[in-house]
């Protein structure tokens, strides 16, 4: 996809967009490696130095991460959830069991009365792939399509604002869940998700909110309680 060669700062903003096109449409997803700086400077058809100077700014405003004799790797899908991953990065656990318990009851009930038939195609379909992600045994793998289906819950909902905002939060929330979860799955760390989706299949808002906002709060209840005393 060569890009047009203005005067360079634009050049460069052209980049920069670009680069944050193929995070935020997720074909770049949270936790991978980019191409190359080679690579990219073949695929935008720009110099070095360009495509340098946008990942250099992506990687300041908190998407990308530069690893020395790694490569560089997608951290956040926006600025914003770079900045709301840093900011919440030690949360008291507790906060933020009671932060995802109030958005996501909230996303629960609206998605239980607008729903569609598509949204309950996605919902089995993402359910069925968190099962099989939990078969599987790889936490990493679990974490992540467990995210992406209350994601789903959430976009269910149909309210803008509540999506965007879910989204940029979901780095925390992801972290969150690795933290409970560790390196490896055990019986403790699974939960039965397939109550929510038949609640919002059968548009039964407060069954739906009240399962999504349970979730939370069994997440290693001790890690709630006994980690951090109540100021």
């Amino acid at each position: 996809m060569p890009l047009t060669t203005p005067r360079r700062s634009a050049l460069s903003e052209q980049v920069i967009a670009a680069l944050r096109t193929q995070i935020s449409s997720g074909e770049w997803p949270v936790g991978s490696r980019i191409p190359t700086e080679p690579e990219l400077v073949e695929q935008l058809g720009v110099a070095r130095n360009t495509v340098r100077e946008a990942v250099r700014a992506l990687a300041h405003n908190g998407l990308l991460d530069i690893r020395q004799g790694s490569g560089t790797y997608v951290v956040a899908t926006s600025e914003l959830a770079g900045v709301m991953q840093r900011r919440f990065a030690d949360a008291d656990p507790r906060h933020i069991a009671e932060l995802r318990a109030t958005l996501e009851s909230s996303a629960a009930k609206l998605a239980a009365e607008r729903r569609t038939e598509r949204d309950l195609k996605q919902l089995d379909a993402l359910l069925a792939r968190r099962e099989e992600a939990w078969a599987s045994g790889v936490a990493e793998a679990f974490v992540a399509a467990d995210a992406t289906l209350h994601m789903a819950v959430v976009a269910a909902s149909h309210n803008d604002v509540l999506i965007a905002l879910y989204a940029d939060l979901g780095e925390v929330l992801r972290d969150w869940l690795r933290e409970d979860i560790g390196e490896e799955l055990t019986p403790a760390a699974y939960m039965d998700h397939g109550r929510l989706v038949e609640a919002i299949r059968a548009r039964d808002a407060d069954a739906a909110a009240a399962e999504a906002a349970s979730y939370p709060y069994l997440c290693h209840p001790e890690r709630l309680t006994a980690e951090r005393a109540p100021r």
